[in-house]
């Protein structure tokens, strides 16, 4: 047992690292995911995590692989797909999350080209799925900072930030924090797929966002617990997918997502909120 799941990360510094950052990721995004599927917004991360691609090939155009070129650069994309869908829909009839597959797709697509135009495909490979194992201390780093600012904001603003999602028009009614608070929101949403970006790329970025919350909901009805459920699921998705990624040769970030992906469908089946086999259980009844 211990060659199998200690011996990897005390022998290696890669595994170490690349334990270290999916823990930073789960303890930031798994709030943030939560908070995503009470706006019903799962849908809307995936869009985002794509939409981070065009400025983050950008960065590499300009800089190659340089990570503060590729994080500023994803960082703007990221703020202007998202504010832009909004303004799209508020200017027009189109519904938010039309516009959001909309920019979603040009980004993906734009992206793509641009880093084709330059790299080769192993750079777009390493743009459109990551290298968790290959963290370095300037990468580590900044994945870590993420997670402590999102951790400290959610601190700071958790009340608003949770009935922003729930009842966003109450919160209109009765403050001037609605506007502020969905920036703060989607600043969030931002930074922790830029930082997801680095790990596992842009197309895995949002999978350790809801995956986990997804499943978490299957458990409990309660949000604090669902947002401690959601950190847990996520953090022993990583740890679990980098052990089957060192000991079968698979690729580090589909392995995670896919662990992730395992709990969730054991969720589905196994819940006792919604879940398929308790639904099918008889019911005990009280007894006098």
């Amino acid at each position: 047992m211990y060659d199998y799941v200690i011996g990897p990360f005390a022998e290696f510094d890669f595994m170490r690292r690349a334990l270290v950052g999916v823990l930073a990721l789960g303890v930031g995004a798994g709030p943030i995911g939560v908070l995503m599927m009470l706006r019903r917004m799962s849908l809307a991360g995936d869009a985002m995590a794509h939409a981070i691609l065009p400025g983050a090939a950008v960065g590499f155009l300009a800089a190659g692989l340089n990570l503060f070129a590729m994080t500023v650069g994803g960082l703007v994309a990221g703020f202007a797909v998202a504010l832009g869908a909004g303004a799209v829909a508020r200017a027009t009839q189109m519904k938010e999350d039309a516009a959001l597959a909309a920019f979603y797709l040009i980004s993906l697509a734009l992206g793509v080209l641009l880093v084709s135009l330059r790299g080769s495909n192993v750079d777009l490979l390493h743009v459109l799925f990551g290298t968790v194992l290959a963290l370095d201390d300037a990468t580590l780093l900044l994945i870590v900072s993420i997670s402590s600012l999102t951790l400290l904001a959610l601190a700071l603003a958790w009340r608003p930030l949770v009935l922003e999602s729930v009842d966003p028009g109450f919160l209109r009614s009765v403050s001037r924090a609605g506007a502020p608070t969905h920036l703060i929101f989607l600043a969030l949403v931002v930074m922790n797929l830029v930082g997801g970006f680095h790990a596992l790329g842009t197309l895995l970025a949002v999978g350790l966002m809801m995956l986990p919350a997804a499943a978490g909901r299957f458990w409990t009805r309660e949000l604090t617990a669902l947002v401690g459920l959601s950190v847990l699921i996520a953090c022993a998705s990583g740890v679990l997918g980098l052990l089957v990624s060192y000991h079968s040769g698979v690729p580090s970030g589909p392995a995670i997502i896919l662990v992730a992906g395992g709990a969730y469908a054991l969720s589905v089946l196994f819940g006792p909120v919604g879940g398929l086999l308790p639904r099918f259980l008889p019911n005990r009844h009280l007894e006098a």
